[in-house]
């Protein structure tokens, strides 16, 4: 028997694909849309825009840099004042210039409030009235570290702006035999160069700031000579300097002062690193 077999519907063929009409009004896009570098600083300065909000209330609600009371300061402070004002503090040391009580808790109110730079000049003042205020060194070291912290923290700031600002900086470019860029970037190239004048100057505080902690550790063990926690606080700061002479001193007296104290093999370790150091750079 013949069999039967149902024929099966033909498929309709498809139809060429037809663009889309772009709706009246709306124009091609432009060359410069779609280039590369263009297109990626353009979505960069967006990405900027939101890390520096994100970074811009971090700091309002810790009240970091600004010199001013963050939201976190509130919540701290909400138990109790811990100190003065700085109205009030700097109201005593107008009262009595010649108190250097007053002074140093006019440069407590201002670290409270965030002001390093003034809190360290007020902290000189009092210091030069009482020059044997061991405690005041030991907070005025203290002071120059955290501004030499702050600094720092500056040039990581202007990095990270400008690797957002100019992104194409961050991309090996293709150079021509005469070794100039194929394609060049001048915007780039500009914030980039501006970028390096600020971490230059930012660095170059940061470093000053931390050659003046050590100062201040030097002046607090003319004080005390025979206390080996100074000595230890001496050597720290010396060594974040890269003044490995002072350093390495003031770690030898450590040593001698406090040869029982469970942090003399570290110190001792790190006596023997400074030395091959200085070695390897005088060789």
């Amino acid at each position: 028997m013949a069999r039967f077999e149902k024929s099966r519907p033909k498929s309709a063929k498809p139809h060429a694909a037809v663009a889309p009409a772009r709706p009246r009004g709306q124009t091609a896009p432009s060359i410069e849309d779609t280039m590369f570098f263009p297109r990626l600083r353009r979505h960069a300065k967006w990405m900027f825009v939101l890390l520096a909000l994100v970074f811009g209330l971090g700091f309002v609600f810790f009240g970091v840099g600004a010199g001013g009371t963050g939201v976190g300061d509130i919540f701290r402070g909400s138990g109790g004042s811990s100190g003065p004002s700085v109205s009030s503090a700097r109201e005593k040391t107008e009262d009595r210039p010649k108190d250097p009580q007053a002074w140093r808790d006019y440069a407590t109110a201002l670290e409270t409030e965030g002001n390093t730079a003034e809190a360290i000049a007020a902290l000189d003042t009092a210091i030069d009235l009482d020059p044997k205020d061991a405690s005041a060194y030991r907070e005025l070291a203290g002071l120059h570290l955290s501004r030499a912290t702050e600094r720092q923290r500056d040039a990581q700031l202007a990095q990270f702006r400008a690797a957002f600002l100019a992104p194409s900086q961050g991309f090996l470019l293709l150079t021509a035999p005469s070794g100039q860029p194929v394609l060049s970037d001048p915007i780039g190239t500009a914030i980039n160069a501006q970028a390096s004048t600020t971490v230059s100057a930012a660095l170059q505080d940061a470093q000053t700031e931390a050659a003046l902690a050590v100062d201040a550790y030097k002046r607090l063990v003319a004080l005390q000579p025979d206390d080996p926690n100074v000595q230890l606080e001496l050597a720290q700061a010396a060594q974040q300097v890269g003044d490995a002479q002072t350093a390495i001193a003031a770690y030898e007296q450590f040593l001698k002062l406090a040869p029982d104290d469970p942090s003399a093999g570290v110190v001792r370790e790190q006596v023997k690193q400074l030395r091959g150091t200085a070695a390897a750079a005088s060789g």
